[in-house]
Order: structure tokens, then C-alpha cells, then sequence
């Protein structure tokens, strides 16, 4: 089996999608400071973060058709030059000292549209570059890229932030989407484009092909389970940590480890070889009831800790392997679709994570929606061994699918 990085095409894919993913990771800590200090208001942070979120939310099925019609080679470098232009713009603005509110929300909302439509391409630009047997460990590659900008990602936004400040930040994605837009142009990606027909009726297409797979709508579930559980983590886990001595460095090695728990996830996952990789993956992922219940148990904190590094090293075992099974199981021509139905449900379970958490935490006390999110998590994964299509999801025969599967087929 050739190593994929030894395919020109996915080499290059690989390259640019890791600096774009660098560059990226630099931002989420950027923005937040920079609205604020500019603002001087969380108000209008949260209307910044809004304005990313809400326009990729809406978008995100209409990304999955555009990703099917036509070539995600073409569609990914689209969006990757219009990423550049809004976040050099964003950039600009802040370097000139006196940043608007208003064209700082415009310009995220045009990048969070972006994404909507950049984010359906990534299993098929993967599809497109390697052939089926190099498929897991090129998932691996991209999942141990992205655990690791997610390491290096604040401390290049922090160096950038103390020196020149953090417009650079934005600078710098967008030269590093620039770059991947011309590694792409460099490339061929293969395709198989669907018929044109109306809008309502490839939405139909796509989500028939998620219905028809018991396997894979179950597993919908439990991924927007966990999403809605790590989001109410992330509201209310800084506060508890904050009531122990030494809170702050508390809650940063706790983010710490699950940054190193999910690098050594994604590298696991390109050496692993389950039998049932979904049903193996889906486990891996009810671990973060873990810190979530040690969270709200008041736990010691090395114990805490250490439950999230392995709950976040098992969702770094699930993205190679999941997007190796979606690939590899689902037909290329609803490739884009179905994986957009699957960024919808994930992403759309944080906001209300979100919003519920610190309510429930007034009215009943942190605990107890930390309780509940552990809970519905361990349920929502672990339920997923009932599932027929999860339990008899064999890897064997992903190495030769045809591209013209029929819906339904495992």
C-alpha cells in the first residue's frame, strides 16, 4: 500500500490544508481580544461570534449540494480565496487602530458562509486524491494535522498578540488560505458529478442517503450528543475550575491535555485496525461522560485531567476512522451532502449547549447540567451498540467500493 504523502495530489492537499488549518487555529483567541479590547463589550463579541456561526449553520446543506455539483477541488479554492479577503480585511482593520464593529460582523459573516461551503469538500477532496487502501491513513494524516495546529495554534496567536498585535493573526490566515488556494490550483481532484436537477430535490437525495443508513444517522445522534455535552463543559468547567487555588493554570493544563490526548487519538487511529470501526469509534466517544461527571463529582483535578485527555484522545480516534467508513461506505456523488447533514447536527448541538448550560446552572446549580450532559452523552454513544448497521459495519470490501453504490448498501 503506497503511503499517500507519496501521491503528488494528496501531498499538496495535505500541505495546504495544514497551514490553512495553522492559520486557523490562531484566530478563535485573536477575535475574542481583539472585539473585546476594540469594544470593550461581550455583547458585541458574541454578536461577532454570531455572525461566523449563524450564516455557516444556514448555509451548510446548500455547501453540501454545491460540493456534489461540482468538483470540490473548485469549490475549496473558491472559498479559500474569499477566506483570504475577509480575513486580511479583518486584519486591516485592526492593524489601522480603529476597527468598526459592523464590518468586523460582515466580514466573519462572509467567512462563516464560506466555510459552509468549505467544509462539505474535505471528504471528497480526500476521496478524490487517494486511492480507497491509502484512505484511514490519509484521515489519520489530516486528523494529526489538525490536533496539532490546535497545539501550536494559540501560542503562535499569542506570540503574534504580545509583539506586533493581533491583527497579524488574521494577516497570516489569510495568506495561509492564499497558499492552499494555489496548491489546489496545482491539482487534479476526481468527481462525479451529479445530474442538474432542482434544489429541493438534491437536498431530498442527500438526506435519503443518511435515512437509508442506520449506522449513520445513529451515529448523527451521538455526535451531536457529545457536541451539546462539550459545550456545556466549556461554559461551565472555567468557573469550577476557577474556585480551585490556581484555577486559571488548572483549566489550561485541563485544555492542555486534551489537545495532547487528541494528537495521540488521531495517531492511534492510523495504526488501528477494528474490526468494527464504527461501533469501536462511537466507545471511544461516550469516554468524555468521564470529566464531565468527574466535573461535577468535584473530583480531584489530576483525576479530572487526566479523564479528559482520554476523552478527547477518543474523539481523536473517531474523526480518522469515522471519515475513513463515511468515505468509504457512501457514494462520491452524495459524498458532500451527507457529510454536510453531519457538520449541521454537530454544530448546531453547541449553541444550545450553549444557551442551556448557565441557565440550568442558575436555576439548579453546575452540577447538575454537568450530570445530565454525562448522561445523555454515555447513553447517545454507548446506545449506538444496538444498532444493527453499527454493530455488523465491516471495513472489509471499503477497499474496492464502487462508485455507484445504491443507497442503503453498508
Amino acid at each position: 500500500m503506497p503511503h499517500p504523502l507519496r501521491t503528488r495530489a494528496f501531498r499538496l492537499l495535505f500541505a495546504g490544508r495544514t497551514l490553512s488549518l495553522l492559520g486557523d487555529a490562531a484566530i478563535p483567541t485573536a477575535l475574542t481580544l481583539a472585539v473585546y479590547e476594540a469594544t470593550g463589550s461581550t455583547g458585541a463579541l458574541a454578536l461577532v461570534l454570531a455572525c461566523a456561526m449563524i450564516p455557516k449553520l444556514l448555509l451548510l446543506p446548500l455547501g453540501g449540494v454545491v460540493g456534489d455539483r461540482f468538483n470540490a477541488r473548485t469549490v475549496a479554492l473558491t472559498t479559500d480565496l474569499v477566506r483570504c479577503v475577509t480575513q486580511v480585511f479583518v486584519g486591516a482593520e485592526l492593524l489601522g487602530g480603529a476597527p468598526q464593529l459592523w464590518q468586523l460582523a460582515v466580514a466573519e459573516a462572509l467567512g462563516g458562509a464560506a466555510g459552509a461551503f468549505a467544509m462539505p469538500t474535505a471528504a471528497p477532496l480526500i476521496r478524490g486524491t487517494v486511492s480507497p487502501p491509502g484512505l484511514l491513513r490519509a484521515n489519520s494524516l489530516m486528523a494529526v494535522a489538525g490536533s496539532a495546529t490546535r497545539l501550536g495554534g494559540p501560542a503562535v496567536a499569542g506570540t503574534l498578540i504580545l509583539t506586533v498585535g493581533p491583527g497579524w493573526a488574521f494577516v497570516l490566515d489569510g495568506a495561509s488560505f492564499a497558499v492552499s488556494a494555489a496548491l489546489l490550483a496545482a491539482i487534479k481532484v476526481r468527481h462525479a458529478p451529479i445530474p442538474r436537477r432542482s434544489l429541493v430535490a438534491d437536498l431530498k437525495e442527500g438526506w435519503g442517503e443518511v435515512r437509508s443508513r442506520d449506522w449513520y444517522w445513529s451515529s448523527l445522534v451521538a455526535h451531536a450528543a457529545w457536541n451539546g455535552a462539550a459545550a456545556v463543559l466549556m461554559t461551565l468547567g472555567p468557573a469550577l475550575a476557577l474556585r480551585e487555588p490556581g484555577g486559571r493554570e488548572i483549566w489550561i493544563t485541563l485544555l492542555q491535555a486534551g489537545a495532547v490526548g487528541l494528537l495521540l487519538g488521531s495517531l492511534l487511529a492510523g495504526r488501528a485496525r477494528p474490526r468494527r470501526p464504527v461501533l469501536a469509534a462511537n466507545l471511544g466517544l461516550a469516554t468524555y461522560a468521564l470529566p464531565l461527571a468527574l466535573l461535577a463529582a468535584s473530583a480531584p483535578v489530576w483525576l479530572t485531567i487526566t479523564a479528559y485527555g482520554v476523552a478527547l484522545a477518543g474523539l481523536g480516534f473517531l474523526g480518522p476512522v469515522w471519515d475513513t467508513s463515511v468515505q468509504s461506505a457512501v457514494p462520491a456523488h452524495a459524498l458532500a451532502r451527507v457529510t454536510s447533514y453531519d457538520w449541521l447536527l454537530s454544530l448546531g448541538a453547541m449553541p444550545l449547549g450553549y444557551a442551556l448550560a448557565p441557565l440550568a446552572a442558575a436555576a439548579w446549580g453546575a452540577e447538575v447540567p454537568l450530570t445530565v450532559a454525562a448522561v445523555t452523552v454515555a447513553v447517545a454513544c454507548l446506545g449506538t451498540a444496538a444498532v444493527p448497521g453499527v454493530r455488523r459495519f465491516e471495513p472489509a470490501g471499503t477497499t474496492a467500493k464502487p462508485e455507484h453504490s445504491p443507497a442503503g448498501a453498508p
